[in-house]
This record gives structure tokens, C-alpha cells and sequence, in this order.
């Protein structure tokens, strides 16, 4: 029995495919995606990929990025400590926990913008073009997320 106003979850399969649905809008997406990413140090990208994933509690693209961050060679040490990283940060290098703070600054911007302090931080690890390009790239993963929690998508089956 549902609360009084609830709204029952859509059936599995019935909310849109995005990429049939908007193809124009889904690859450039992909476009802006591997602009980003471009020249990044790849277990970097799939660091901010887990962490905002784990922020937006997006479990498809959790699921996705720990399991490419694995085939890349990540350990599983490192991939259990992303969500703790503030308490595990010698799991991390400094320009990883300059990438991670900016992570959770841009997912939550809402909460308390971008601090000054985490963007100097940022940007004393990176050269503009990458930290652009960082930046560029916890856009699309927040995006991306948007898009698999809009739509329902299953952790577990990954459609790329």
C-alpha cells in the first residue's frame, strides 16, 4: 500500500531510451565527454566518474566507472576509498584530492557554491587547459548521471 500521495515507480523499461529519444543531444554528449577527457590521466577520469556517481547515488554509472576504473587497473583498495576520501587521503595523491574537492564542490554546487579555496587548490594542481578540461568532465559525469536516474537506467547493464 502506498503513502497518501505517493507516486508509483514507472515499470522497468518504460520510461525513454535518451539516445533514440534525442539522438542529437546524446552524442554531443559523447562529443563534450570525450573532449573533456581528452589528455586526462585516464584512472583520474574514472576517480571523478565514481565520485560523483557515488554523490548523485547514480548506481548504473557507479556501477559503470568502478568497473572500468577496474579494468584500467585501479585497486580495489582505492575504488572502496572514494567515498571516503577526505578520511582516506593517503589512498590519494594531492592533485587526486584537489580533482576529488572540486568533484563535490560542482555536484553540490547548490549546497555551497565553488570555495575559493578548493578552486585555488585545484587550479595549483592542474594548468588551465586541464583543469578546463576537469572541470568539462565532472559536467558531463553530473549530466550523464541526470540522464540514467531520469531515465531508470539498471545498474548492471551497461548499454554503451
Amino acid at each position: 500500500m502506498s503513502a497518501p500521495g505517493a507516486v508509483a515507480a514507472a515499470p522497468a523499461g518504460t520510461r525513454l531510451n535518451f539516445a533514440r529519444s534525442a539522438p542529437k543531444a546524446f552524442r554531443a554528449l559523447i562529443g563534450f565527454d570525450a573532449a573533456a577527457r581528452e589528455g586526462l590521466d585516464p584512472a583520474l577520469v574514472e576517480l571523478i566518474q565514481i565520485r560523483a556517481s557515488h554523490l548523485n547515488h547514480c548506481a548504473y554509472c557507479l556501477h559503470m566507472h568502478t568497473n572500468d576504473a577496474r579494468k584500467a587497473g585501479e585497486s580495489e583498495d582505492r575504488l572502496h576509498m572514494v567515498a571516503v576520501w577526505r578520511e582516506a587521503r593517503h589512498f590519494f595523491t594531492e592533485k587526486e584530492q584537489a580533482a576529488l574537492a572540486l568533484t563535490d564542490a560542482v555536484t553540490l554546487v547548490a549546497d555551497d557554491g565553488i570555495p575559493d579555496d578548493v578552486y585555488a587548490r585545484a587550479a595549483a594542481h592542474f594548468e588551465k587547459q586541464e583543469l578546463a578540461r576537469v572541470l568539462a568532465l565532472i559536467c558531463t559525469i553530473n549530466t550523464w548521471n541526470r540522464v540514467a536516474l531520469a531515465t531508470q537506467k539498471v545498474a548492471g547493464t551497461d548499454e554503451r
